[in-house]
């Protein structure tokens, strides 16, 4: 099982580029960020003074949309990085959430989604692509490549990850709500014609080192707030009594207003709806025992990496624990038992 740290570009963003550095040096393969222009610093940038002071460590954003950066500049800008560092980009990518309710906006629909996963693919891959009835390609790239993995929650989502994604991102580390989306994907992937096997399965969600259940539980609690968003979507476009499972549902009954301007924030007053049960099923807290059970438990369901939330007050030391006891619990060659 690869792993990932998923990180905020607040300023300062030496403060960002430090931790991405911790995060190689602790045995992470991935450093993802969030994408919202507005609301954080620009994540491209900073992924170039990440990448000049790391070696091996793979950065892209989770994720990023079709609706607020034009394809072909997204496209251009991992083909440069790549040119500049090695190909160490992927890129996670979505409808669109706070980048563009932000903004007044609205999620992209599927079909742009689709066409957006194309184009970028295409050129960032040293290919060539027919887009609004022209033939490009970028004539300076060469050698270029990038995976795209898509983030999804409700079934035509699932469908289209498993149809064109190079890999699947779930944001919620339910182990029913996982497995269900891994089989929907999967399903999806083989009636495409493609290999299900060969699409690859990341869960994120906040990873939290303690043993203060209660301190643990309100310092991540606003991830549930912010699943709440998309779930919101996919109950007013399925309803209540569809075949998405109850424990993706239930909760977001008592949600209200949500602020955007809190996203992502330990504290988030928008999230109080959200309760223990939920927290607790969607993060991964605990003791590094408590960890390593919840991850074998994911990686026995084709989960193919954990990327982590440090979203809360305890980054150094979660990435610490990780990098000393759970990663290294986690890579072991797995033995089969006689």
């Amino acid at each position: 099982m690869d792993f990932g740290a998923v990180l905020q570009t607040n300023p300062p963003s030496a403060r960002t580029v430090q931790l991405a550095k911790l995060a190689e040096a602790h045995g992470f393969s991935h450093v993802w960020t969030f994408d919202s222009h507005l609301l954080w610093q620009e994540p491209y940038v900073i992924y170039s003074r990440i990448l000049a002071e790391t070696d091996r460590i793979i950065v892209g954003p989770m994720v990023t949309n079709p609706g607020t950066r034009d394809w072909t500049v997204t496209a251009s800008t991992y083909a440069t990085l790549n040119e500049m560092y090695g190909n160490r980009t992927i890129c996670g990518i979505g409808r669109g959430d706070s980048a563009v309710r932000v903004i007044n906006g609205t999620p992209t629909t599927l079909k742009t989604l689709r066409e957006s996963v194309h184009v970028i693919r295409e050129l960032a891959n040293s290919r060539s692509v027919e887009y609004n009835g022209a033939t490009l390609q970028f004539p300076w790239s060469r050698g270029s490549t990038l995976d795209v993995w898509v983030a999804a929650y409700g079934p035509l989502a699932l469908k289209l990850a498993g149809e064109v994604g190079d890999g699947f991102i779930l944001q919620m580390a339910d182990l029913d709500v996982a497995e269900w989306m891994i089989k929907t994907v999967r399903e999806a992937a083989a009636k495409s014609g493609r290999d299900p096997m060969a699409v690859k399965f990341c869960v994120a969600a906040p990873m939290y080192i303690g043993d203060n259940w209660g301190h643990m539980r309100n310092q991540c609690r606003w991830f549930g707030g912010m699943v709440g968003n998309h779930v919101a979507d996919i109950v007013a476009k399925y309803g209540i009594e569809s075949h998405v499972p109850k424990a993706l549902t239930d909760y977001i009954i008592g949600r209200q207003d949500y602020d955007y301007n809190e996203h992502g924030r330990a504290g988030n007053a928008h999230a109080e709806f959200v309760p223990d049960e939920i927290v607790d099923r969607f993060c991964l807290l605990g003791t590094a025992k408590d960890h390593i059970e919840k991850l074998e438990a994911l990686r026995a369901i084709g989960v193919d990496q954990f990327a982590g939330y440090l979203q809360h007050d305890n980054k150094e030391e979660t990435m610490r624990v990780y990098g000393e006891t759970v990663i290294p619990a986690m890579t072991e060659p797995i033995v089969a038992k006689k």
